[in-house]
C-alpha cells in the first residue's frame, strides 16, 4: 500500500500558501499603519480627556458622548503622529529611538502615510462635528495643525524651546473634552491645559537627557543637546515647581479628594525632580528615565482624582 505523496507543487498547497502569505502581508500593513499613530500616545491623551468630561459634567457623561469624544479624539491624534511621522521620517532612520517606525523602515510609502494622515483628520474633524458638537471638532483641528505645522515644521528643528511651546498640542484633549460636554470652553479646562503644558517640558526634557545621543545625532537642539546637564536639570526643577503649584488653581472646582491628590503628588514629583539635579550636580550617574516614568505616573493619578473627584460629586472647597 502507498501512502499519498505531497508534491510541491500541488494546487492546494499552492492556495494554502498564498492565503497564508496574503494573511501575513495583511497583518503587517495594518501593524505598519498602526506604528504611524504612535498608540500608545495617544493611551495617554485619552487619560485626560475622560476626566475632563467628568469635571466639565461635574458628575459622569453620557457614555455615548465619551465613547464619541474618544474615537474622535483618537482619530485627530492619530493623523497628527502619521503627519509627523511623514516630516520626520529622515530624524526617525537616524534615531535608535525610531529607527523602528513604519517609515524609517520603509514599510508605508510616504505618500499613502500622508493621505492617511489627512484622512484621519478629516474623518474626526466630521466625527466630532457630528457627534459632540462643532467647537470640539474645530479645536481637534486646530490641534492637529498646532501639532504638525508649529512644532514639527516650525520649532523642533529650530530651537531648543521646541517642546514648551510644541507641547501646547498635547495639552488639547482636556479642552476638547470639556467642549464636548459643554459646548464652551470653560476655565477649569485652561488649568488642566497649563497643568498638562509645564509638565511636558519634565518629562520630554528627561527622556532626551537619556537619548541625548539620538537627538545630537539627528541634530534636533533638544535642551539637553545644546545646554549642560546642570542647567537642564535645574529647568526641569522649575517646570516642576510651577506645575505643581499650577495644579492648585483647580481646587476651586474640585473637593479635598483633588486638593489632597494634587497637593501630595505635585510635592512628591518636585522632590523627584530635585533628586535628579541633585545627582547631576554632585556628578554622579543619574536615572533621567525613572523621572520620565514617574512623570507618566503622577500626570494619570492627577487626572484620576479629577474624576473621581467629579464622579463623587462633593461640595467643591469654598474659599
Amino acid at each position: 500500500m502507498t501512502l499519498p505523496v505531497s508534491r510541491p507543487g500541488h494546487p492546494e498547497q499552492g492556495s494554502a500558501g498564498a492565503r497564508r502569505g496574503g494573511w501575513e502581508r495583511l497583518r503587517d500593513t495594518v501593524r505598519a499603519y498602526l506604528g504611524l499613530t504612535k498608540t500608545r500616545i495617544i493611551e495617554q491623551l485619552l487619560v485626560v480627556t475622560v476626566p475632563a468630561m467628568f469635571l466639565a459634567e461635574r458628575g459622569v457623561p453620557s457614555v455615548w458622548l465619551i465613547i464619541a469624544t474618544l474615537v474622535g479624539g483618537a482619530m485627530a491624534a492619530a493623523s497628527a503622529h502619521a503627519l509627523n511621522c511623514v516630516v520626520d521620517a529622515d530624524i526617525d532612520a537616524v534615531m535608535k529611538r525610531t529607527s523602528r517606525r513604519p517609515l524609517a523602515k520603509g514599510q508605508v510609502p510616504t505618500r499613502h502615510a500622508l493621505v492617511f494622515g489627512l484622512v484621519l483628520g478629516a474623518l474626526s474633524a466630521v466625527w466630532l462635528g457630528l457627534t459632540t458638537n462643532w467647537l470640539a471638532a474645530g479645536l481637534s483641528v486646530g490641534a492637529i495643525a498646532f501639532y504638525v505645522l508649529v512644532y514639527t515644521l516650525l520649532l523642533k528643528r529650530r530651537t531648543s524651546q521646541n517642546i514648551v511651546w510644541g507641547g501646547a498640542a498635547g495639552c488639547m484633549p482636556v479642552v476638547i473634552g470639556w467642549a464636548a460636554v459643554t459646548g464652551s470652553v470653560g476655565w477649569p479646562a485652561l488649568v488642566m491645559f497649563g497643568v498638562i503644558f509645564f509638565w511636558t517640558p519634565p518629562h520630554f526634557w528627561a527622556l532626551a537627557m537619556r537619548y541625548r545621543e539620538d537627538y545630537a545625532a539627528a541634530k534636533v537642539p533638544m535642551l539637553p543637546v545644546v545646554a549642560p546637564p546642570e542647567e537642564v536639570s535645574r529647568r526641569i526643577v522649575i517646570y516642576s515647581w510651577v506645575m505643581a503649584a499650577w495644579s492648585l488653581l483647580l481646587l476651586p472646582a474640585t473637593s479635598w479628594i483633588y486638593a489632597a491628590v494634587a497637593a501630595l503628588g505635585g510635592t512628591w514629583f518636585v522632590l523627584q525632580a530635585h533628586r535628579l539635579h541633585r545627582g547631576v550636580l554632585a556628578g554622579v550617574e543619574t536615572r533621567p528615565m525613572r523621572l520620565f516614568h514617574l512623570s507618566n505616573v503622577y500626570l494619570c493619578c492627577l487626572f484620576a482624582a479629577i474624576a473621581v473627584d467629579a464622579a463623587i460629586g462633593l461640595p467643591v472647597l469654598a474659599f
